[in-house]
């Protein structure tokens, strides 16, 4: 079995290499395909089986691999993946999106996914594929097209998320528009960062940095969604804007637990939100726990009334998980 070199770090692909994520797979079909895809020095005429085959464009990719196989697409860190004008549209089930190189946690991965301002889908990726998973990748959006208002849209089943950056760089006013559009099932993320510190949002403008609104793909809403050890950024034009956000009563449905995720307001924003995670209607259809979490330059970590638990160490509803300058 051939050493890979992919661009760096990357060896014996086909079997466990957990530092870059890279699994040994089985699939329906026999042993899941791996192919490498690199925009400097790949051809989409390439199988992209091997990295010195390797593919040019993450969307040729995405055709190329088969549907609950376990197939894996390694992307270079040598250059960013321009998603087509349509959008990367991931709807084969089981398929695994790996960064390569070991740079980047939380973010800064060299691995970037990126969508120019000319794309139109509603996301820069959209899933809704079954089992799906995405590591090691900043994904970022610069579209001004007016439907392609988010950086990732969610609405598949299963999908986790690791070390994954989700940045939509413009539609600052617009409070429909977020980094992530979360209409998935059972969807869980892990030591991942939503949005920037550096790009400030409109005066009384929510803009979240991830948005619950139900329906935002047809038919899809937020149900049993797990967020570990994330990160939030931004900064905010005025008190209304809110990191975590849906509109309507049942966007969430069951669960949405945020276990130690940290909501961070840059200290050189405009103001401070009048809370992190909020909705426009308490939740009929399920509970939103933030165990653990904390919140900085926010003045509450969370709405009140509108179906949200808080389990912090402090055990007061308005003061848990605001963090206080000693």
């Amino acid at each position: 079995m051939p050493i890979s070199n992919f661009p760096n770090g990357i060896s014996s692909y086909g079997m466990p290499i957990y530092g870059n994520g890279i699994p040994f797979t089985i699939g329906a079909a026999g042993k899941g395909k791996i192919f490498f895809v690199d925009p400097t020095n790949g051809n989409d005429g390439n199988t992209g089986l091997e990295p010195d085959k390797a593919l040019a464009s993450l969307d040729r990719a995405n055709t190329l691999v088969t549907t609950n196989n376990q197939d894996v697409v390694v992307l270079s860190a040598n250059a960013s993946h321009a998603v087509p004008t349509g959008g990367l549209n991931v709807t084969k089930n089981r398929v695994h999106f790996i960064g390569s190189a070991g740079s980047g946690g939380h973010f800064g991965q060299r691995a970037r996914v990126t969508a120019a301002a000319t794309v139109t889908s509603i996301g820069a990726i959209v899933n809704t594929g079954v089992g799906n998973s995405f590591t090691n990748m900043k994904i970022s959006s610069a579209s001004t097209v007016a439907a392609s208002l988010h950086a990732f849209a969610e609405g598949g089943e299963f999908t986790v998320f690791r070390n994954c950056w989700f940045d939509k760089e413009t539609d600052l006013d617009e409070t429909a528009a977020s980094d992530v559009a979360m209409n998935g099932d059972s969807p869980m993320f892990y030591d991942c960062t939503f949005g920037s510190t550096a790009r400030i949002t409109a005066t009384a403008i929510i803009r979240p940095q991830v948005l619950l609104t139900g329906g935002l793909i047809s038919g899809k809403k937020c149900r049993d969604a797990y967020f570990e050890n994330c990160i939030f950024w931004r900064k905010s034009g005025g008190t209304a804007s809110v990191f975590v956000y849906g509109a309507n009563a049942t966007d969430v449905e069951r669960m949405l637990l945020m276990k130690d995720c940290t909501f961070l307001n840059n200290a050189l924003s405009a103001s401070l939100p009048a809370h992190a995670v909020g909705f426009g209607a308490a939740q009929t259809e399920g509970s939103v726990i933030l165990k653990s979490c904390t919140s900085v330059d926010c003045t509450i970590l969370a709405e009140a009334a509108v179906g949200i638990f808080v389990d912090g160490a402090v055990p007061t509803f308005a003061t848990t998980g605001v963090s206080v300058a000693s």
